[in-house]
């Protein structure tokens, strides 16, 4: 890793989950065991707020640290800020929450091998005595009219996250298009900060379920809009991607390490971690990487089609 590229990280503060490296010394495999060697010692991961305040990384990432010899540094970040990191080359790989930036990441030439990897859903939370009477409703757009519409305070993170990205859209379905107003306050943090917040003052905020419900204990704070996972709306679907840094792009990044990551997280040990991790007695994560039926669209962005295509 270049020195340009640990200065990055160490300015990060608090935000490294750094794990011990394994037994088979640093960049080594088992002999017959099947496993590709791979190159460099420490891969770089920029991921979303989510993946770390659920604390799902904690269980995702040592088994393939103690396999490989290395050391996974995951930087986590808002979606748009990781996938930024990305595009300067201080990052390997990317596990983000935000099509539209994954696929403009790709067509700009940064990233490649992109792949479906869990999704969960996101859910509108907020105060027992819900001021503006939302708990219940099958539609968020209404939901958020109606925040809006009784002047009660609203949360956002106002951090180029996935979230973010999302409640946007949300608000851009409504009469209103862009939110304003004392009522609607944006504060630059993370998922977990935007919690606290809400649960501090009272007041409602979008959240990734996974989030939430790791929180949950220590928040009161109530779901009152459900997303497609209890029977929501579809537009409150919540579908992560990783994507490769491209090495045409830049020459620095650990691509072999990288493409061995997503190998792993795609993989059916992984995806069984996925699947069974769980916070408070509940699921976070849902597995998508592994299909009878595997999708082609998570390969390109969204909507390409071949120039050839008759």
């Amino acid at each position: 890793m270049s020195i340009q590229r640990r200065a990055f990280i160490a300015t990060v503060g608090g935000g490294l989950a750094v794990g011990s490296a394994g037994c088979l010394g640093n960049g080594g495999s088992d002999e017959g065991d099947g496993m590709p060697d791979v190159s460099g010692t420490s891969l770089t991961l920029t991921t979303t707020t989510s993946t770390e305040d659920s604390g799902l990384l904690t269980e995702l990432n040592p088994p393939f640290e103690e396999h490989y010899g290395v050391t996974v540094e995951a930087v986590p970040q808002g979606t748009g800020n990781a996938i930024e990191t990305a595009r300067r080359g201080d990052s390997d790989v990317v596990m983000v929450h935000a099509r539209s930036l994954e696929d403009e990441f790709m067509e700009d030439g940064y990233g490649v091998n992109r792949r479906d990897l869990m999704f969960n859903d996101f859910v509108v939370v907020g105060p027992s005595d819900d001021p503006a009477e939302i708990n219940g409703s099958e539609s968020v757009v209404e939901a958020f009219e109606a925040i809006a519409d009784t002047d009660s305070t609203f949360v956002s993170r106002g951090d180029n996250s996935g979230t973010y990205t999302k409640e946007q859209e949300l608000w851009g379905e409504t009469s209103l298009g862009e939110p304003s107003g004392e009522w609607y306050r944006s504060i630059g943090s993370g998922m977990g900060d935007a919690l606290n917040q809400a649960n501090l003052d009272g007041t409602y905020t979008l959240s990734d379920r996974g989030t939430f419900l790791s929180m949950r204990s220590d928040l009161d704070l109530e779901i009152h809009v459900q997303g497609p996972i209890e029977g929501g709306p579809e537009l409150l679907s919540n579908p992560y991607g990783i994507v490769a840094v491209n090495p045409e792009i830049h020459d620095n990044v650990e691509y072999t390490l990288a493409m061995a990551y997503i190998g792993y997280v795609t993989s059916p040990e992984a995806q069984s971690i996925i699947e069974e991790y769980t916070a408070n007695g509940e699921q976070l994560f849902y597995p998508d990487a592994l299909s009878e039926d595997p999708n082609f669209q998570q390969y390109v962005p969204e909507g390409w089609q071949s120039d050839d295509e008759t």
